[in-house]
């Protein structure tokens, strides 16, 4: 089982290398750099390939409204070339209040898009003249949407890489589908692995078998906070700040794909009642409405024993990749003993 992890929005870029080389140290297979509405991912993950040497470098995600295809494409070969093949290329398409607040785009056809996107990104890496008539993009732009002078061109440079990962954050059910069928790896959230089956077993097992050998096994992500300790079940409770923004804030009542996520865990009237307090303004009680279950089985905060038992539960899900934010002590020693702990589990 790979162990992950993510950088928060860097404002300092030489204490955000420095950690990354004390993980990189840990034996941390893999550092995901968010990026939201903060600062952009790109420029710290260019940053941190100059600063690191075996570590795979992510994007956690890169919205799919913000950037063409083409660049995407680009983005990726080049931090690909600037990591010497340690880049992977997480995707997402976030949700209507970014992507129509803060980019000013419309949220429409988002399968249909991350589809194309992954097509148009695979043939520039393969250098092929990049043309595509799709429902959403059409390369070269014809005649009567532009200038008529759109010509169809090829990246300029050789990739490292052909075949560079591509990752997708999905959570609904054709999106999953997908996902496992057409990319390299799955970005679940707030998983809690008893109940993944339930929410996602179906479109996984569809996409599965439909899946290209050709992508090699199917990436799946997840995790939460990790701390590790006879008192670190105390640090379950800093993952409820966050599960209430996504589950409560991020989205409008009746469009909120984090709390359709709690009520198909069977926490229906807790995601109500999350996300009538966050959308109200009581922030506080949006924390206090979250299930105590929902919180302990989504986190990995506990003794060593504990850990073990919650290792093999993420891998009976089909887990393949941990995830995980350590809290409760230092990063890399966390992380580094989390690694030790998942190798003779």
């Amino acid at each position: 089982m790979r162990i992950t992890t993510s950088l928060n929005y860097a404002t300092d870029p030489t204490a955000a290398a420095a950690q990354a080389q004390q993980l990189e140290a840990a034996g941390v297979d893999r550092i995901w750099i968010p990026e939201a509405y903060g600062f952009d991912a790109v420029s710290l993950l260019g940053f941190l390939a100059a600063s690191t040497d075996t570590v795979e470098l992510a994007s956690g995600i890169l919205n799919t409204y913000s950037r063409t295809p083409a660049l995407l494409a680009q983005t990726a070969a080049g931090l690909d070339a600037l990591s010497g093949g340690r880049f992977v290329l997480g995707l997402g398409a976030s949700g209507p209040q970014v992507i129509e607040g803060f980019h000013g785009m419309p949220y429409t056809m988002p399968l249909t898009r991350m589809k194309e996107i992954v097509t148009i990104c695979r043939m520039a890496w393969r250098r092929e003249p990049l043309v595509h008539d799709g429902r959403v993009f059409t390369l070269p732009l014809p005649p009567d949407r532009g200038t008529g002078l759109g010509k169809a061109l090829k990246i300029i440079n050789h990739p490292v890489r052909s075949d560079i990962p591509i990752y997708i954050a999905a959570l609904g059910q054709k999106s999953v589908e997908e996902t496992a069928a057409t990319t390299e790896g799955w970005l679940p959230f707030l998983v809690y692995p008893e109940r993944m089956d339930r929410v996602w077993g179906d479109a996984v097992r569809a996409g599965l078998a439909r899946r290209d050998p050709d992508l090699g096994d199917f990436d799946i992500v997840a995790g939460g906070l990790v701390a590790i300790g006879d008192d670190a079940a105390q640090y379950r409770d800093h993952a409820r700040p966050m599960a209430a923004l996504y589950i409560g804030g991020m989205g409008a009542r009746g469009k909120n794909f984090y709390n359709d996520v709690c009520r198909d865990y069977g926490f229906a009237d807790e995601a109500i009642a999350v996300q009538d307090a966050y959308l109200d303004g009581r922030r506080e009680d949006a924390m206090a409405a979250l299930p105590d279950e929902l919180i302990q089985n989504t986190t990995l905060c506990g003794d060593e024993a504990y850990i073990v038992d919650r290792l093999a539960a993420y891998r009976e899900a089909g887990v393949t990749s941990l995830n995980v934010n350590p809290v409760g002590g230092d990063p890399a020693q966390v992380l580094g003993r989390l690694r030790e702990l998942a190798e003779h589990a």
